[in-house]
Order: C-alpha cells, then sequence, then structure tokens
C-alpha cells in the first residue's frame, strides 16, 4: 500500500466545506483507494492532518495524475490558508482493526 500524510492550515469558518470535500470523495471515490482521515489537532483547532492510502504505488500515481484529483485539489486548496505540507510513502506496517475486540486471525 501507498500514500501521504499532509499538514494543512484552515480556517475556523471553513471546517464545514472541508467535511463537504470529504463526503464528496466518499461519496464517489478514486480507484483504488483504500482508506481517508482527516484530523483536527486538539493543540490547534485550525491545523489538521490528511492520511490517505492507496491500493499501490501505481494506483496512488493515477490519481495525483487524473484530471479528477486536480478538481479536487483546487476545491481543497482553496479553502486553505497555505499549502498543504505533503509526505508521501509506502505503508510498511499496518495493524488491522479488531472487530468486537477479536484480535485478527493470523
Amino acid at each position: 500500500m501507498y500514500g501521504t500524510v499532509a499538514r494543512l492550515r484552515l480556517p475556523s469558518n471553513r471546517r464545514e466545506a472541508l467535511m463537504e470535500l470529504e463526503r464528496q470523495i466518499e461519496a464517489e471515490p478514486p480507484p483504488g483507494l483504500v482508506a481517508s482521515y482527516v484530523y483536527r489537532m486538539d493543540a490547534d483547532p485550525d491545523e489538521y492532518y490528511l492520511a490517505v492510502l492507496f491500493e499501490s504505488r501505481d494506483a496512488y500515481v493515477a490519481n495525483a495524475e487524473s484530471p479528477e484529483q486536480d478538481r479536487r485539489y483546487r476545491r481543497l486548496r482553496e479553502l486553505l490558508a497555505a499549502d498543504p505540507e505533503w509526505h508521501d510513502g509506502e505503508v510498511v506496517f499496518q495493524v488491522p482493526a479488531r472487530v468486537g475486540g477479536t484480535p485478527p486471525p493470523r
């Protein structure tokens, strides 16, 4: 798996617009998207971290180069106080989610 973590600065009056953009992505996810998480920091409510996970580096790059992603990014950038700080990379470790507190099968 492959993905990115981004640091975002978002003025408080634009929070709902960010959530709407995330809902649109959830309704029409890009090919290869595994998950997307948005965190708002306790220490600074205008600071967010976005974590996005794709099935592979190829799926990530295909999305990044797509016209649809360019449009999504431009809408996101309009909401932000500054350019995002991106950190791309390969997932090298994952702990599967537990259902009902039961450890995953091995």
